[in-house]
């Protein structure tokens, strides 16, 4: 693919931000500023945020959290979902509890996470986990379920012990929907670390959220809203190409 080619595929994307930025823009001057901020003044606040450092600051908070609380999950939600797709009695004992868990919103389980646990760090970044772990367990559990019955078979065949099943079999054939998995954990997640600053103890990118809501300062809130959004993107796109990358050997198992 030549670079001309290249560069005509994000022409779309870069008409497609200019476009909203434009309608971000426009649509300020027919809404009061308590309302709606335009983007010249939420990129200002954005600015100024930098400079007096509190953007780093309450950034860097949220994403210490936000990272615990999705490298947990990552590590606590594959591995049992490849735990109970390989246990069937486990799974039939538990799925009942985890579908209902995963319906669950998690926003209302916070009261109950702050009168067990308090305020904190540690509260927090359950939330966040919660958030984030159900969707990486059920698409592990689901990607367990559907290997071939003759891929085991196989295995079996040439004495595999449990140990390679998992490593040569279970593991690669599970991993790229793991990775669909958390590719939607991290959406989640995002949701989780706003929610536990909100109704934890108010801190990073939520408390500037809040402030900037309780002192009708739209463009501090918009400024906030967008560096989440910003974040969530390129998560989201990392997780994406990560997805490709490990699922790309799928195209010749079919």
């Amino acid at each position: 693919m030549g670079p001309g080619a290249r560069w005509s595929r994000h022409v779309p994307v870069v008409v497609s931000l200019l476009a909203g930025a434009a309608a971000w823009e426009i649509a300020a001057h027919f809404t009061t500023r308590a309302f709606w901020a335009p983007l010249s003044e939420t990129l200002e606040s954005l600015a100024e945020s930098a400079r007096s450092g509190v953007l780093t600051r309450q950034a860097a908070s949220s994403f210490q959290l936000y990272l615990s609380g999705l490298a947990l999950a990552i590590f606590a939600g594959a591995p049992f979902g490849l735990l109970l797709a390989r246990v069937r009695w486990l799974r039939v004992a538990l799925e009942n509890y985890i579908m209902m868990l995963y319906a669950t919103p998690m926003v209302a389980l916070i009261p109950f996470i702050l009168s067990m646990m308090g305020f904190g760090f540690a509260p927090k970044v359950l939330v966040v986990f919660l958030f984030a772990v159900f969707p990486i367990l059920y698409n592990t559990v689901e990607g367990a379920r559907s290997i071939r019955p003759e891929l085991i078979e196989v295995a079996h065949a040439f004495r595999s012990s449990e140990w390679q099943l998992w490593r040569d079999v279970m593991i690669p054939y599970t991993l790229p929907f793991a990775m669909t998995g958390i590719r939607q954990a991290i959406a989640r997640g995002l949701v989780g670390m706003v929610a536990a600053e909100f109704f934890l103890s108010p801190s990073g990118l939520g408390q500037m959220i809040m402030m900037g809501s309780q002192n009708f300062d739209t463009a501090g809130l918009l400024a906030a809203i967008l560096v989440i959004v910003l974040l969530g993107v390129g998560f989201m796109d990392f997780g994406r190409y990560l997805e490709g990358r490990f699922a790309s050997w799928r195209g010749n198992d079919r």
